[in-house]
Formats: C-alpha cells, structure tokens, sequence
C-alpha cells in the first residue's frame, strides 16, 4: 500500500527557488512521487510513497519557514497513483489572480465535518462549491450553487456578477482539500461579506468523517491523482480519466460511440482537431509499446 498526503500551508517564503532542489533530493532518495507546487505564499500538492517515504519528506516540509503547523490529509492506494515527483515554482499556489488576497490576514469560519450538515440545512445559508465544473459534475452536496466556473481565476467575476444573488444570506463554501476556500473567503470578507464559512478540511475530510448514512454529499469527490475519485471512507471511486482532456469519465462511457482511448470522449469530442488527435493516437502507441514491454508511460501516468 502506499500512503497519500494532500497538503498545503500558506507562509512566506522569501525564496521559493531555494526550496526547490532540497525536496527534489529528498523525493528521489526516498522514492517519494508527486507534485509540490512552491510559491512565496506557501506551499501545495499531493505526494505518495512509503510510510517510511512520506513521513521523511513531511518532517522536512515541517521545518520549513512557518511549516511547523502543517497539516495534510492522507489516504492510501494500492497502486503509486504518480509517476514521477515534480516542485514547481509558481506566482501562486493556488491560483486565483486577484492582488491583494492573502489568507494569513483572515478567513472564513471553520466549520468542522460533524456541524457541516446543520449549517447548510439553515434557511439563511446559501452553500457554494468553489470547484471547477468538471469537479462539480461528478458529485456535490445537496442544494449548493454551482458557478460553472472552468478555473478558479473565474470566480471572483462569477462572484461579481451574482452576489446580488446571496443578499442577507450567510455564505458557506467548500472545495476537495480547503485551499480555494482559505482564499475565496478571504475575497469574501475583502468584499465586506462578514458571514462567511467553510468546511474544514474539505470534501476529503468530510467524507472521511461522516458517515455515509448521514451524509448530504451526493457523488464522488474528483482528486487530482490516478484514483481519480473517491467517496466516503475516501475508498477508490469508479471514474476514470479520459487522458485527451483529463476529464472523469465512468467505465460506461468507454461504450459510447465518442469514445476512443486518449483521444476522445464525449465530453471533448468536438474540442480538438484532427492535428492534435493525431498526436493523441501516437501517444497511445507508444503507451501501448511501454506497456508490452513491462514499462510505465510518464507521459500518460504523471
């Protein structure tokens, strides 16, 4: 079994570069795969290795400049669910393009998994799913309001548009791990929108912490690695992942006519040329040969 950790802490780093070869290093030697994404807001991602493996790389994240808080979610997979580990530099850590956010000043309140429920049943709290559509598709809570948004940069003009919407209402958000909420309710309360809340630790939290026959999420919860989604008890969901537009698909679309492995479904069928598919397809032969001869294709399992 391998041990997931989905994580992210917002500090500042004053050089993000220098951080950047010490984790390489470490994930290398201790065969550690992934995605790290470095920032001088903090720090984000999703890694996966031994217990022994993940343990390592998490106490050096610790002892980084105001790490020594983190927190991370884990979970667990029989198969490594990454190909290889990656730390990249990036302006944000999770990008939502507005100056000024900053969610050490100040957040929404938290709202642990087991009050959850009872918060969102209120006639006077209006819930709002920050995640992108292709998330929100394949399983949401009850009644939340979702913004169609493609990328989280769409939210603030989604929110300009339709804050009219949610006039004397309280506002509770959520999202896969808690990050966009740490910095959509500090756009919230930039915005002078004092009632703001958000579910601590996320979907993956939530579903991990109640139970299934008290639950009001509805679906699976989309998670950025070869799982693809979970549901509660964070077990394996059914989805796959249509490798042309990285999309989740259930098994049963494989059947229909749009599909054809990582080239097409029925979701993007139309969103690519015949030049790109082309590439697409000799993507598939060279996956097909890595995989004939006992080899993982990091183009496709990364």
């Amino acid at each position: 079994m391998y041990t997931i950790a989905a994580l992210y802490h917002f500090t500042r780093f004053d050089d993000p570069a220098a951080l950047q070869g010490p984790l390489i290093e470490i994930a290398q030697r201790e065969g550690v795969s992934g995605s790290l994404l470095l920032a001088q807001e903090g720090i984000n991602g999703t890694i996966a290795g031994s217990r022994k493996g993940i343990d390592r790389m998490l106490a050096h994240i610790r002892a980084l400049p105001g790490c020594n808080d983190l927190a991370w979610k884990e979970s667990s997979a029989q198969e490594q669910p990454f190909g290889k580990f990656k730390a990249k530099l990036k302006k944000e850590i999770v990008t939502m393009g507005v100056e000024g956010v900053d969610p050490r000043a100040s957040v929404g309140h938290y709202v642990e998994p087991q009050d959850w429920n009872d918060l969102i049943g209120q006639d006077d709290v209006v819930v709002i799913d920050t995640r992108n559509d292709y998330e929100v598709d394949i399983g949401t809570f009850e009644g939340a309001v979702d913004p169609r948004t493609k990328t989280f940069r769409e939210f603030p003009g989604w929110w300009e548009d339709n804050k009219e919407r949610f006039h004397n209402k309280r506002v509770a958000m959520f999202c896969t791990g808690g990050i966009r909420c740490e910095k959509s309710t500090n756009f919230l309360i930039s915005q002078g929108i004092d009632d703001v809340y958000h579910l601590k630790g996320g979907i993956l939290q939530y579903l991990e912490d109640v139970p299934a026959e008290d639950s009001k999420w509805d679906g699976a919860c989309f998670v950025f690695d070869n799982r693809v989604s979970v549901e509660h008890g964070l077990a394996e969901g059914p989805h796959e992942l249509c490798h042309a537009c990285r999309r989740p698909i259930l098994p049963t679309d494989k059947d229909r006519p749009e599909f054809e492995d990582g080239v097409s479904c029925h979701q993007c069928i139309n969103e690519f040329d015949d030049v790109r598919r082309e590439r697409f397809r000799e993507r598939q032969k060279q996956i097909a040969l890595s995989r004939a001869r006992g080899e993982r294709h990091l183009g496709r399992e990364a």
